[in-house]
């Protein structure tokens, strides 16, 4: 099995059948409509050429293409998603077994997110000339194993 990203519909095509209304003229790369996330009447920008979408009203739904959509908006995971799609071929060879991570996408991001404010105030604290202390040596530590970590669940 594998993925075939030309396989893919047409922004257009996947948004109309989603039934969102983009708003905006005709020649603008990016239109409006409705978030789907949260509810909002106009405040998801959507990409006709890419497929790409982001909410403005802050709710956090942004992705980059309508596979990311598809995802989003139902759940499902990359491959569930594809096959709906159509971009999932079967190629007569057995799938290959997904490893189990501790954590989703979206919580590694915010762990990674989390320890790296933690290693740039660090960083910044030494940039100052201040010392770092055997705890906050400690807490450092604790950044790059929980980074590894990760790393080690999604590479």
């Amino acid at each position: 099995m594998s993925f075939k990203r030309d396989q893919l519909p047409e922004p257009m095509t996947y948004y109309d059948a989603q039934e969102l209304t983009l708003v905006g003229p005709r020649y603008a790369i990016w239109r409006t409509t409705e978030c789907k996330f949260h509810g909002g009447s106009d405040s998801m920008r959507i990409n006709t050429q890419t497929g790409a979408f982001i909410c403005m009203a802050g709710c956090g739904a942004r992705g980059g293409d309508v596979l990311s959509y598809e995802m989003a908006i139902t759940g499902a995971d990359f491959v569930a998603a594809a096959k709906a799609l159509g971009a999932w071929i079967d190629d007569g060879k057995p799938p290959l077994p997904m490893r189990a991570t501790t954590l989703s996408p979206r919580a590694a991001l915010e762990v990674l997110g989390f320890e790296s404010t933690i290693v740039a105030v660090a960083a910044a604290n030494l940039a100052r000339g201040q010392v770092l202390h055997d705890t906050d040596r400690a807490r450092l530590l604790t950044c790059a194993g929980r980074i590894n970590r990760i790393v080690g669940d999604f590479v």
